[in-house]
């Protein structure tokens, strides 16, 4: 009884190390690169956008809908 459980670890211990051994995925694709929000304010700022529209804007500009030299959607 007690050879089936050195056993049975053992098998554990070295299935477990052969699984850490692996190394990790590798993204498939690089990740599409959003703007942050505080380069969004600045936008907003420069465009001197104020209120709702401000608010849509960085709404939209950091969901990654806008591009940067367009005038934000009007809704």
């Amino acid at each position: 009884m007690k050879l089936r459980t050195v056993v049975a670890a053992l098998a554990l211990v070295a299935g477990g190390t052969t699984l850490a051994a692996e190394p990790p995925a590798a993204p498939s694709a690089t990740p599409v690169k959003r703007p942050t929000l505080k380069s969004c304010n600045k936008e907003a700022t420069a465009k001197q956008l104020s209120g709702k529209p401000r608010e849509q804007f960085v709404r939209d500009c950091t969901a990654g809908k806008t591009r940067s030299g367009a005038p934000p959607a009007a809704h």
